[in-house]
């Protein structure tokens, strides 16, 4: 496995973690970055992922809802919802992986860990998300998503 998805597999692995644990962000992530050894660069890619999602979530989940209004995020299973998360905050929020890439390796993922119908669900969001992408960039951006 290429060193980019092994770092979206460990961070996919933390968020879900976190998502369904509630397990403190630092141990986790402590704890799946030493039992993975990445290398450097890719354990900081995992790092920025797994903080960036978190620190975003409220914005991502808000268009994840807009564009799956059919799935409530709170039924939504946890693996899907952290793929959609991680893949969101990629291409519209950080902004280091084409749009295209993010995608692949979110269908990629769900094939790995989600349901039968999850890369389809999963495929299906993404794509109307990328529409959106500078509204998600300037919704992640806006001061007041901190109050």
């Amino acid at each position: 496995m290429k060193g980019r998805r092994r770092a979206r597999v460990v961070a996919l692995q933390a968020l879900y973690e976190i998502d369904c644990a509630s397990h403190p962000v630092s141990v986790v992530l402590y704890r799946h970055l030493s039992e993975n050894a990445l290398p450097p660069s890719y354990a900081e890619f995992t790092r920025s992922l797994v903080e960036g999602v978190l620190a975003h979530r409220e914005v991502l989940d808000g268009f994840i809802q807009q564009h799956a209004p059919e799935w409530p995020m709170e039924q939504m299973a946890y693996i899907d919802r952290n793929i959609l998360r991680m893949a969101i905050y990629e291409f519209a929020i950080h902004g280091g992986t084409p749009v295209k890439v993010a995608i692949n390796e979110a269908v990629e993922l769900a094939k790995w860990f989600g349901s039968d119908s999850a890369p389809r669900f999963v495929n299906g969001v993404l794509g109307s998300l990328v529409t959106r992408i500078e509204a998600i960039s300037a919704a992640a951006c806006r001061p007041e998503r901190e109050s």
